[in-house]
């Protein structure tokens, strides 16, 4: 769904405060994918508390997928860049997510769900994002939706960088799915060999960018294939300034902070200790996921 983007000019690029590679880790029934953003990030990163980066032509890597599991406190975004998954939940949600959609669900007070590959061979490759939710929405009812490629907001600027706009507003393009707490804004950018697009940004909102193909230039810094750059939150910075030598495509993310409490234990993320042990006793109990 390509759409007509409103002109934006930057006037000083936020600069890049940190490079970070990620950690190669499993996940669910020993799905291989690299954390980029973990428990170390969640305060500086805030309201993000987790991203995903998963890539393999490999079925072994990820034919597992991820049987049921529980969450509380918090949404997620899965973006598929290529591949087939299955996602069932506990409140009758089901959806097939395919190459380029994306699904939002919002855990809230409770949600058990599985996302299971539907191939035996090919590339699977995407992302899982974790926000945060605030204090007062964490048992909030739980919701859940599907968004299939050809129906994602994107706009290709003059000289030919492709933005597609999964959360949130940019250029004037609003996004498949917006949050207006922590206004988090998601783009999956495409970056031509020697182009440049400037995105504006919201002094106090914190932002971060990952390669997943390629190099950017940011500020004169070079962000490598693979590395997540944590950009600078300095007042004087209007937004990012983005330019690739090589065809390059990123995934960036920015939002307003919470600044509230985090306490995270496995699928659960709260404000407090009492908080997480209540979602144990619920989910050991079966009382995690109440309908209605």
């Amino acid at each position: 769904m390509n759409t007509e983007p409103h002109v934006q000019t930057v006037r000083s690029s936020r600069t890049v405060e940190q490079l970070v590679a990620g950690r190669a880790t499993s996940d669910g029934a020993g799905v291989k994918l690299t954390r980029v953003i973990g428990q170390a990030l969640q305060r500086r990163l805030d309201p993000f508390l987790m991203l995903d980066a998963f890539r393999s032509d490999s079925a072994e890597d990820y034919i597992a997928g991820f049987p049921d599991h529980p969450h509380r406190g918090f949404e997620t975004l899965t973006y598929l860049i290529a591949g087939r998954m299955r996602h069932r939940d506990s409140t009758g949600n089901e959806g097939l997510l395919l190459s380029g959609g994306m699904q939002w669900m919002l855990a809230g007070r409770g949600v058990i769900h599985s996302e299971m590959p539907e191939q035996e061979d090919g590339a699977m490759e995407g992302f899982q994002l974790w926000l945060n939710l605030p204090a007062r929405d964490k048992l909030t009812a739980p919701d859940y939706r599907d968004v299939q490629s050809a129906a994602i907001p994107a706009f290709t600027t003059g000289n030919g960088v492709h933005v597609r706009v999964l959360m949130g507003e940019c250029h004037g393009v609003k996004g498949a799915v917006e949050r207006p707490v922590t206004a988090p804004r998601v783009l999956d950018i495409h970056l031509p060999a020697g182009s440049t697009i400037a995105e504006t940004l919201p002094a106090g909102h914190h932002a971060a960018l990952y390669v997943y193909r390629g190099e950017v230039q940011i500020a004169g810094a070079a962000v490598p294939e693979r590395q997540l750059a944590v950009l600078s939150q300095a007042a004087e910075h209007d937004g990012v300034t983005l330019s690739a030598t090589t065809p390059s495509r990123i995934l960036l993310i920015a939002g307003r902070p919470l600044n509230e409490p985090i306490v995270a234990q496995g699928p659960f993320v709260m404000n407090t200790a009492a908080e997480i042990e209540e979602a144990l006793r619920d989910y050991q109990s079966g009382k995690l996921v109440q309908r209605g």
